[in-house]
């Protein structure tokens, strides 16, 4: 391996599903503190905005879509970068796997290897991936790429231990013609936190919903705490507490916390003959077993009514072109439950300066907020790209905010990248 990796004075590379950019600087950082020069010859984004912001930073246009690249119109190469779509894997989204078609789109990464063969590949994706399927969809991923002739090594790795002050955990796949790179990392940096990211003259952002906060609530208290109507105690505000929806009294409250931890348990699943969920309507009996009120039912009535509760019949699981998903058994009788989720608020968290900062992710980074004197406000774009491991000479301010921070929330931690490359062509 030493004299294949001797053998670079320049490295030539693609960076397909390139996005920001993120696994291109990491790349080109390592291979430079290595006395390596790097040339791209070849770059594929499909996102208007993705490709825009590419542009701006890297003079070069990224736009194409991989599934209409010829390989033999790809100049050859020593080394590919791939960030492969995530949705289908990520908690985020549906968890199709190989049954939607962006995850259909790693199998255009392993034809450009098969068909160029260059030295080695990083890719990456996120850690739910290996797991999904129980590991199955990552077996076909690592024979694939061991099939067309490579050394192949993974880590699932957190960004928060490269220094950045995220906890981003996400798996890395690295390959090499010649041997396997070793993908075991200790801490090479305590995280700083989310303070040391932050711009100075920042203003407050202002709504009704933040004054609604703040009238009920000191800025202080509300520090790492998310707003959702989910489990969570004291580290959650409901909409019952805000009273959102309308007035709530102080048993209506007692009864919607007691509502959150008993619709999870597996006797009423039992008790209706569905398969288990977390979080499934009870009817007026079952709620009565726990909870004695001679108002019980006009406070959920009531509830209901506001838009605290729906009345509706509890979801059985069942296979629908072999994805599993909840449907509604009418055959059972209607129950109590409660109505939002956690993306149901204009704000999901009150983030800790002092702390890192929770996994970007596109549906929900624009609705954290950091406090900020006697208010709170939204992460500045040049913020964002702190949280993400960016250098401050990268550019987004011609971009959305909604459209920086849902790239933001897909893009590859540059020191990361950086960390693993070094390892792949550092000089004996």
């Amino acid at each position: 391996m030493d004299s294949e990796r001797k053998m670079y004075d320049t490295i030539t590379f693609v960076d397909l599903f390139a996005g920001l950019g993120g696994t291109r600087i990491g790349f080109e950082k390592a291979c430079s503190n290595n006395g390596i020069i790097t040339k791209c010859v070849f770059s594929c984004e499909i996102k208007p905005f993705a490709v825009k912001a590419y542009k701006e930073n890297f003079h070069e246009d990224s736009f194409c879509d991989i599934t209409k690249v010829d390989t033999n119109d790809i100049p050859d190469f020593n080394f590919l970068l791939a960030g492969f779509p995530c949705q289908p894997f990520s908690s985020a989204g549906l968890r199709k796997g190989f049954n939607d078609e962006r995850g259909n789109l790693f199998f255009d990464i392993v034809r450009v290897l098969e068909d160029k063969k260059p030295f080695g590949f990083l890719l990456e994706n996120v850690d739910a991936i290996v797991k999904h399927n129980n590991g199955k969809t990552f077996s076909v991923i690592l024979d694939k790429l061991k099939e067309v002739g490579y050394k192949v090594s993974y880590a699932v790795l957190n960004s928060k231990d490269f220094g950045i002050p995220q906890n981003r955990k996400r798996v890395y796949i690295c390959g090499t013609l010649t041997n396997q790179i070793d993908m075991e990392f200790k801490q090479t940096q305590n995280a700083s936190s989310i303070k040391d990211v932050f711009e100075t003259g920042t203003k407050n952002d202002e709504s009704k919903f933040i004054d609604i906060l703040l009238s009920k609530y000191s800025v202080s208290y509300l520090k790492g705490k998310a707003i959702k109507d989910k489990r969570g105690g004291s580290s959650n505000i409901h909409s019952w507490d805000l009273e959102l929806k309308g007035k709530t009294s102080k048993e209506q409250k007692k009864l919607m916390n007691l509502l959150l931890k008993k619709r999870r348990m597996k006797k009423w699943a039992l008790s209706k003959g569905i398969k288990w969920m977390d979080g499934m309507p009870l009817t007026f009996d079952e709620i009565s077993s726990f909870y004695r009120n001679d108002n019980l039912k006009v406070m959920l009535d009531d509830l209901v009514e506001k838009g605290y509760l729906k009345y509706e019949h509890p979801k059985e699981l069942v296979e629908v072109d072999s994805i599993k998903k909840r449907v509604y058994d009418t055959n059972k009788d209607k129950g109590y439950n409660i109505v939002a989720g956690k993306l149901s608020f204009p704000i999901a968290k009150i983030l800790d300066p002092d702390d890192v900062c929770p996994t970007l992710v596109a549906t929900e980074t624009g609705r954290y907020v950091v406090p900020n004197g006697d208010g709170l406000r939204r992460f500045t774009v040049r913020e964002g790209l702190r949280l993400a491991g960016f250098p401050d000479s990268f550019k987004l301010n011609f971009l959305s905010y909604k459209e920086a921070f849902h790239l933001l929330g897909n893009t590859i931690t540059p020191p990361v990248v950086e960390n693993i490359i070094k390892r792949v062509f550092e000089r004996k």
